[in-house]
């Protein structure tokens, strides 16, 4: 059963004027994409139509995210903290969660989600479905998987002979190489990093042996 259709409203400790934070954050990355307030009545819409609503407090209404601008939050799951006073919403996001375009209201152009895995695998499957000239990802989607498996032998080549240097700064940009040209090898053949995720959690439930040996 989801989550959010088995959240219990009656456990939430709103506040004196009837509201609770609800930090929403992507379900899939974990990233923070916003902190908006809900009152009962929003966070019982939430949960009988499986997208986000809030309270504006600026204009004492209810508001649906995504109404206007197209940029809906599908709700994956819902959950209180500890004192009930707080509610984290994991959602996946049909678009930017800030009225200014940026996927985030937090400023995090600068932190290591920009470089997440996540976030550059997303951007390898845009350039895979959109094509876009003069990019080097798109050059590789068209030569096909021969052309991207070649890749990824020439750069793990350069990366082991970068690990045999004490060049530090050398080896972790050849390990970034090798890791990019990884990824594009994962969108070529269709595998989300959701299924490498779970296959790492099912081995470390086997006692962490790579190999169940």
């Amino acid at each position: 059963m989801n989550s959010a259709m088995s959240f219990d409203i009656d456990k939430v400790k709103f506040d004196d004027r009837g509201l609770v934070p609800a930090i929403v954050q992507d379900a899939r990355t974990r990233e923070v994409l916003t902190l908006a307030y809900m009152n009962r009545q929003s966070l019982a819409r939430t949960i009988e139509t499986g997208q986000t609503w809030f309270w504006a407090r600026s204009r004492n209404t209810l508001w649906h995210k995504g109404e206007t601008s197209g940029n809906t939050q599908d709700v994956v799951g819902l959950a209180h903290d500890c004192d009930n006073d707080a509610i984290v919403v994991l959602v996946k996001p049909a678009g930017p969660a800030c009225h200014t375009g940026a996927r985030s209201c937090f400023d995090l152009q600068d932190t290591v989600l920009e470089g997440s895995l996540s976030q550059l695998y997303d951007l390898i499957q845009r350039r895979e479905r959109d094509r876009p000239e003069g990019s080097y990802t798109t050059y590789l989607f068209e030569q096909g998987v021969d052309k991207i498996l070649k890749k990824v032998g020439e750069e793990s080549a350069e990366t082991i002979i970068a690990a045999k240097n004490d060049d530090r700064k050398l080896f972790a940009g050849e390990v970034a190489d090798l890791i990019y040209h990884l990824l594009v090898l994962l969108v070529a053949r269709g595998v989300s990093l959701d299924e490498v995720r779970d296959e790492l959690a099912q081995r470390r439930k086997c006692g962490g042996a790579s190999d169940g040996k």
